[in-house]
């Protein structure tokens, strides 16, 4: 039974890494689009080193390719999945069939696959043409920053797209929208004193907004931040098993509704 589960969660990983390969659009979106924004970033930091605000400068360009793991790793939750809906494919796949748990570990694992891949192409391309690598803030607190900005990607993927597999795709906009209501509420480009005292408070409900904070504090004073990086961890776990939670409602509501099987129409 284990061995079959493993065969059925290696079959959908290859699936999806199949995709990425024949995409154009999902080369354009975790490839192309995040490259733009890395070398205009890194161009911004380049003129700011010019008149000598280079600790700014540098928040800029962590903020942006760390930003990077969160966009990229929950496109591939949101999006990866619609495109089972739009080949009208969902439903065959629950037929063959496949456990809910399956899906989400396959995907989770070719998540994973695509955007470490994809950073570390980012993150080299930054060395090259800027001289800065995100190493700069320490092995350990990248190791931990990929962990946790990952784990908020992939919790909030899956809320997100159980809410679509609920309603439809009428709103399926918020596979690759809504991810971004989220780039000034976790500060990642800024320190989180800047934002309105009150915006401060649901800065701080965020996972992430403690692993970009914890990153720039790094710069300047280099070592690793173990109490961000425990509330990060913490809130990620329990914010997990509540989106799974989400998830998993959602999704039975829409196969008892019938939303599920007309998402593939």
């Amino acid at each position: 039974m284990i061995g079959t589960s493993h065969r059925r969660i290696r079959a959908l990983v290859l699936q999806e890494l199949y995709l990425t390969r024949h995409s154009v659009e999902i080369f354009f979106d975790t490839l192309f689009f995040p490259l733009m924004s890395v070398i205009l970033f890194g161009l911004i930091m380049h003129f700011f080193g010019q008149v000598e605000q280079s600790t700014n400068a540098q928040y800029l360009l962590i903020g942006i390719l760390l930003w990077q793991i969160i966009s990229v790793s929950q496109y591939n939750i949101t999006v990866s999945s619609l495109w089972s809906v739009w080949s009208h494919n969902l439903t065959n796949i629950f037929i063959a069939p496949i456990s809910v748990k399956e899906y989400i570990s396959a995907h989770i694992i070719a998540s994973f696959i695509r955007t470490f891949s994809i950073f570390i192409f980012l993150a080299g391309g930054t060395y090259l043409l800027f001289d800065f690598s995100i190493l700069n803030i320490g092995i350990l607190n990248f190791i931990f920053a990929f962990i946790n900005l990952s784990l908020f990607a992939w919790w909030l993927g899956y809320i997100l797209l159980g809410y679509i597999f609920r309603y439809g795709t009428r709103i399926q906009a918020i596979a690759w929208g809504a991810i971004f209501l989220f780039q000034p509420l976790t500060a990642s480009f800024f320190p989180v004193s800047t934002l309105p005292g009150w915006l401060q408070t649901v800065a701080y409900a965020l996972p992430p907004t403690y692993v970009f904070e914890s990153a720039r504090k790094s710069i300047v004073t280099p070592g690793i931040y173990w109490n961000y990086v425990v509330i990060a961890l913490a809130m990620n776990v329990a914010y997990s098993i509540f989106g799974l939670f989400i998830f998993k409602r959602l999704f039975r509501r829409s196969k008892e509704t019938g939303q599920f099987a007309r998402n593939d129409l």
